[in-house]
């Protein structure tokens, strides 16, 4: 592996040795304690329902993930950070994708760009990697498509939807991602996909066979608590320790005890 940052060479070849490891970052303290454990952190536009409060992801916008990629970039050491291009900024046209992937690659300073689908979207991704960008692909479950979570579904459920993902699958291939996020899938088909794949498969709610996963960080430590998908493990629950620190703190500031003499400034003392 190459000193620095994995490049897409290292995380092709990483997958034939070992699982890859991913996770979403979109502070500069989050990636800083990721950085050391992940290959690849992912500035997703999950950032719109996690840190804004926002129904669904297409609240997102290039500003939006602009901001959060250059704070994940300037934190991290390591892993390739790669940045979700947001609902709307890559569907009209390859001119308009192409755009829209070097703004944000040259405003961060990113390693690549994420987009979801795959037949629909071949011409995109062929085109930004062509201008010099690697692709992070993205199939199955498409959550730019949904006004809100709670419309969410689950695919490979029949023989339709598995023909479509293994054409998604082979359009994202032949465009030239480097690789692909496979979300919400069924776990044979997830398997069977991931057996199969010419590059490496990232999986999210789909198998451990995929050659690698991901996850929302605020959802693994149990920060996010609006929605907790059946696919997530919680390793902590960060929303309880915050909740146990305020109520320590708010009876701390009633009975006077914060601050005491140690937190205050005081005159300097006369020799």
């Amino acid at each position: 592996m190459t000193e620095g940052r994995l490049t897409v060479s290292d995380f092709q070849s990483l997958s034939s040795k070992r699982k890859i490891v991913s996770l979403t970052a979109y502070t500069a303290p989050v990636a800083s304690a990721l950085d050391k454990y992940c290959d690849l952190l992912l500035v997703g536009d999950s950032v719109a329902m996690v840190l804004y409060g926002m129904k669904s992801t297409q609240g997102a916008d290039i500003e939006m993930m602009v901001r959060h990629g250059k704070a994940v970039v300037s934190h991290s050491r390591k892993a390739m950070v790669i940045v979700d291009l947001p609902h709307g900024s890559y569907e009209q046209n390859e001119e308009h994708a192409v755009r829209s992937a070097k703004e944000i690659i040259k405003k961060t300073g990113a390693c690549g760009v994420k987009l979801e689908g795959g037949v629909s979207v071949e011409k995109q991704i062929k085109s930004i990697t062509e201008a010099g960008i690697p692709v992070l692909g993205h199939i199955g479950l498409l959550p730019q498509k949904y006004s809100q979570s709670s419309e969410f579904r689950i695919t490979g459920k029949d023989d339709a939807e598995a023909e479509q993902l293994k054409k998604d699958l082979e359009a994202v291939t032949t465009a030239g991602a480097f690789g692909v996020v496979l979300e919400g899938t069924i776990e044979p088909v997830a398997r069977q996909l991931s057996n199969n794949a010419k590059i490496p498969l990232i999986g999210i709610g789909a198998s451990v066979s995929c050659h690698g996963q991901i996850l929302v960080t605020d959802d693994l430590i149990g920060l996010y608590a609006d929605f907790t998908p059946k696919f997530v493990k919680k390793y902590v629950n960060v929303q309880h320790i915050i909740q146990e620190a305020a109520k320590a703190y708010a009876n701390d500031v009633i009975t006077k005890k914060f601050p005491d003499k140690s937190h205050c400034f005081w005159p300097p003392k006369n020799d």
